[in-house]
């Protein structure tokens, strides 16, 4: 087993009216031994801003009191919720899920200063779960990808769009493409692309119809039933891509969130190099099992400090809390669960 250690809880939701429900999801990146927190904030209204901190030594030295992105747009009027930020070429990306109160979709912003994000609009598709499902019975997906279409359709309506969230960035480019990762139920993949001007509807549908082949995990363990979903953007080690990630377990109490992590391999992390069989870590203090929602961990934040990895998650839907570990014993754990491409265990 992997020592897990308990860093507590960072920041919890405040008086201010922006964030007075909740604060939850974070991305972090640090810079000059500062971590930089960009937190889903709640307020009452149920509408979700994102916060801003800074963190030396995982004690908040700064934090604003107003938020740092809110909704303005019809396309997110409901909410800018969990945020995972990558460094690439000089430029901080933000992406975030925009929500309207019915649909979900990724967004993006972007940065040279971590003050001043400047938002660049909606890059998933404005497609429907039904044209999605077609899309998705022309590729070679499992029946499970079709069976969130038709729970969508049912809980939401004909018209609900394909949900896309959990997005993050590779901080580099693969044969001078950017690789995103992004979750289309249950599972998780990763598209390729030259420019953000790229994603057009139909170079969506294009990947929809082949999605099998950019998958690079599904659900496959019992702490999974449910579906899996992208968490802290990819890090890179020296045995692969560490990649932190949630899985939600269907259980007699309802939902559970685990959090859990998989290696990639450096030059094509479409391979799967090793992967956790059982949670890194899973709901177990007061605060992470009752809140806004009960039983959830969801890591979206991570930084690498003294060999260490903290992992920065939202506990309960209500809190920020971390939980570290000794990387090269992480590292070496998944290299001891190898995994092969058709995403089984060997």
């Amino acid at each position: 087993m992997i020592a897990v250690k308990n860093e507590g809880i960072i920041i919890e939701k405040t008086e201010l009216e922006f964030e007075n429900k909740g604060v939850l999801n974070p991305a972090c990146i640090q810079i000059d031994g500062i971590t930089h927190m960009f937190y889903r904030a709640v307020s009452q209204n149920n509408v979700s801003s994102i916060g801003y901190c800074q963190l030396q030594n995982d004690k908040v030295v700064k934090r604003l009191t107003k938020p740092i992105l809110c909704p303005e747009y019809d396309y997110e009027k409901r909410g800018v919720e969990d945020p995972r930020i990558t460094l690439l070429e000089g430029t901080y990306y933000l992406f975030y899920t925009a929500y309207d109160g019915k649909n979900a979709l990724i967004a993006y912003a972007t940065s040279k200063d971590l003050t001043h994000f400047a938002k660049q609009g909606l890059i998933s598709p404005k497609i429907s779960y039904q044209e999605a499902g077609d899309n998705f019975r022309e590729s070679k997906v499992i029946d499970k990808y079709t069976t969130f279409e038709t729970i969508y359709k049912e809980s939401a309506g004909e018209d609900i769009l394909l949900f896309e969230k959990d997005a993050s960035l590779f901080p580099q480019k693969f044969n001078n493409k950017f690789a995103l990762i992004h979750r289309v139920l249950p599972g998780i993949q990763i598209v390729y692309f030259d420019s953000f001007s790229e994603f057009t509807e139909d170079h969506w549908r294009d990947h929809l119809k082949n999605l099998d082949d950019f998958i690079v995990l599904d659900p496959l363990f019992w702490f999974e039933s449910h579906n899996i979903g992208g968490g802290c953007p990819p890090i890179e080690t020296k045995d692969g891509w560490l990649f932190i990630y949630h899985g939600v377990e269907n259980s007699p109490r309802g939902k559970i969130y685990h959090a859990t992590a998989a290696l990639l391999d450096l030059k094509n992390p479409l391979k799967v190099l090793g992967r956790l069989t059982e949670p890194l870590f899973s709901p177990e203090a007061d605060w992470e099992k009752k809140g806004v929602v009960n039983n959830v961990v969801f890591p979206t934040g991570a930084v690498v400090q003294d060999k260490r990895l903290y992992i920065y998650y939202g506990a309960a839907d209500k809190l920020i809390a971390a939980k570290s570990v000794d990387l090269d014993e992480l590292l070496a754990e998944l290299k001891k669960a190898p995994y092969d491409s058709t995403n089984k265990s060997k």
